[in-house]
């Protein structure tokens, strides 16, 4: 009996090892690298950049060593946001003019880019937002304004810098919209429903593009401290005639994190998702709002 129970061990050891050798082999292997976003060499093109949303991101972009071609309506805004980039970071920034609700202007800046850097790898569509106010407020040439600078300078863009990335091997693509894609904003119609779109379309493309390298990605701004908001927490604090301080300060108290988000935070992410960390990550929509969307989805 002794020399069963023996053999009883022996099996249940045998076992054991054979479980702990299969698992071991099923797990994926540590590289134990440190993680790189590896921008180096990288050429990244960012509408809008000049401040807020934009400058946040191409401001992480080239502290992280990317070459950068921003772009924006206001020459003297794009040419001191170039200053202050190099300055902070000893990037290489080429500035340039650009009207993202115009596609000549969207393929003069492109040119450029090529021309100056060689091609592009990384792209950021970003543009103003549509103004605020409700349906009946808005007439079809408002509407097709909107339609123009937030949901074709995305098509635009994107169309344009494809060619690019795809004889570079590959390519990343990030676009800027709303938290507004997930729970409509009441006062924020126009944005509303073309920011829709472009989430739409960036779900879309990222099928169509997987193969050739290039994803595409989408981040969903929420309340973050940009010129924007403090435009819509002034516009909302007339119309119930209160400070701006106090309408900040009750907007504040819907978020969980109980603050508005800087355009660091914001950049942070962007270079993130633009990174070679996230290239398991496309047709994404991220959020980077305090946690103040409530859906699930």
């Amino acid at each position: 009996s002794c020399n069963i129970w023996l053999n009883i061990l022996h099996l249940r050891k045998a076992s054991s090892l054979l479980i702990v050798t299969s698992i071991t082999k099923l797990k994926p292997k540590d590289s134990g690298e440190k993680m790189q976003l590896n921008f180096k060499g990288k050429v990244a093109m960012v509408a809008a950049s000049s401040k807020g949303l934009g400058f946040g991101i191409a401001q992480e972009l080239a502290r992280e060593g990317a070459k950068l071609s921003i772009g924006s309506r206001s020459k003297d805004g794009i040419e001191s946001a170039a200053k202050k980039l190099r300055e902070k970071t000893q990037a290489d920034v080429l500035s340039s003019i650009l009207d993202a609700s115009n596609n000549q202007s969207i393929q003069d800046w492109t040119k450029r880019t090529t021309d100056h850097f060689g091609g592009v790898d990384l792209l950021v569509v970003n543009a103003g937002g549509p103004p605020p106010g409700k349906f009946m407020d808005f007439t079809d040439e408002n509407w097709q304004a909107a339609f123009d600078m937030n949901l074709m300078s995305a098509v635009r863009m994107i169309r344009q810098v494809i060619p690019s990335m795809e004889s570079r091997g590959g390519g990343s693509i990030l676009t800027v919209t709303s938290s507004s894609v997930k729970e409509p904003i009441d006062v924020l119609i126009l944005s509303n429903v073309m920011r829709s779109g472009v989430t739409s379309l960036v779900k879309s493309l990222s099928l169509q593009l997987a193969p050739k390298n290039i994803r595409v990605n989408n981040l969903m701004p929420g309340r973050i401290d940009t010129d924007r908001v403090r435009s819509i927490d002034e516009n909302q604090a007339k119309a119930v005639g209160i400070s701006v301080e106090e309408r900040k300060a009750q907007s504040q108290a819907t978020i969980p994190l109980q603050r508005y988000g800087t355009i660091e935070d914001f950049g942070k992410m962007g270079a993130f998702l633009l990174s070679d960390a996230a290239s398991y990550v496309t047709g994404s929509s991220i959020a980077v709002d305090g946690g103040s969307i409530k859906t699930v989805w």
